[in-house]
């Protein structure tokens, strides 16, 4: 019992640091996903070492307070996400929002073939804007008839490779595109939304690789930097949103947030856990909206499941430009904009050799 107890304290604090080695190994990476459950996993194993056996002499001290360092540092992580943590994003004061939009985000799951369910649920939530990750041809088929009726403004890209994307709207699309940043087949689009009192904001959404099984994850930060630095150069505030297949209190994100200058809802809200729906014990929030402090919160809500493996969310936020400096924000230094630049760099040469790999399987036997 005492050496099994061992085993895990030193096994649960070798998840909490290794994170903190800065490489895109993805054995590594998934590390930055489960740090509530290793926290209490760890103070679970700290509480019934020291119950069971207690500490006798420096070794056995210097054992539990490395253990208890373990739990420490994966709380300064997810504790932003407490609601014990200050508020990042501020809710809006106006009674009545006069430019307010929603905006529902889903991870349908592309084996998921549970479309009548689904649209039970666009329907009765009635977003202004659908964004569907993992969407195939076939989804496409069967929910097309019905969101069309609502939503008159589209762009999409159905795809068999679980990166398929599609953006339903109300609101007027203008000069909509689909890019391919990093990696081919992995799309994500940008578009310019007009309100209905003709203010606009950029919109993008995303869905890069997550770190799996031999894939490392230089694709996945290369793309969501891509945006970030994309963001200072719009023309309008912009909103960005997907499954980013990553949790907000990862180093990624944050330097994501850094680099774009937006907010997370989030932050001082909770975790509002979006993967995976089938898993209860195991939720981690991988579907975000960040979005730059000219818009201000109205509501955000996670949504019940439908059959996929995430939980749809949705945000409601408000066009409030003229209270933009009291919300604060977080801004890049220039130590954090050179991270950003190599990390994009090294991104980009993977997804480059990604590409050349996926030709040459294209390639007929000789």
């Amino acid at each position: 019992m005492k050496s099994t107890l061992i085993t895990l304290g030193f096994v649960f604090s070798l998840f909490s640091f290794l994170p903190l080695i800065r490489t895109p190994l993805w054995w590594i990476r998934v590390l930055d996903f489960p740090r509530l459950h290793v926290a209490v996993l760890l103070s679970a194993v700290i509480i019934a070492y020291v119950a069971i056996f207690g500490v006798e002499g420096a070794a056995e001290t210097a054992m539990v307070a490395f253990w208890v360092l373990g739990v420490l540092n994966e709380v300064r992580y997810i504790y932003n996400f407490t609601r014990v943590a200050k508020v990042e994003a501020l809710r809006t004061e106006q009674a009545t929002p006069r430019n307010a939009f929603t905006l529902m985000i889903s991870n349908v799951r592309m084996v998921n073939r549970k479309y009548d369910k689904f649209l039970q649920l666009v329907l009765k939530e009635d977003p202004d804007m659908l964004v569907m990750n993992e969407p195939d041809e076939a989804w496409h088929e069967n929910v097309r008839h019905e969101l069309e009726k609502h939503y008159p403004y589209t762009i999409k890209k159905p795809l068999d490779n679980t990166y398929g994307m599609l953006l339903w709207s109300k609101l007027k699309l203008h000069e909509s595109k689909i890019r391919y940043l990093v990696e081919d087949g992995i799309p994500s689009f940008h578009t310019v939304v007009e309100l209905p009192s003709g203010k606009k904001f950029d919109l993008f959404t995303v869905h890069p690789q997550p770190p799996r099984l031999m894939k490392n994850t230089e694709t996945r930060e290369a793309e969501l930097l891509l945006v970030a630095k994309e963001l200072k150069k719009t023309k309008y505030p912009s909103v960005v949103a997907g499954d980013l297949n990553d949790v907000a209190w990862s180093k990624t994100t944050k330097l994501f947030k850094e680099i774009s200058g937006t907010i997370d809802p989030r932050v001082g809200r909770g975790f509002y856990n979006t993967y995976s729906a089938l898993v209860p014990l195991f939720r981690y929030p991988l579907d975000h909206v960040f979005y730059d402090p000219a818009f201000r919160l109205v509501s955000l809500r996670r949504l019940e499941k439908f059959g996929s493996d995430h939980f749809p969310i949705a945000i409601t936020l408000n066009y409030e430009p003229q209270h933009e400096e009291a919300q604060e924000h977080p801004v890049a230094g220039q130590e954090d904009r050179q991270e950003a630049n190599e990390l994009i760099q090294e991104g980009l040469e993977k997804g480059e050799e990604r590409n050349m790999e996926k030709l040459e399987d294209k390639k007929p036997a000789q």
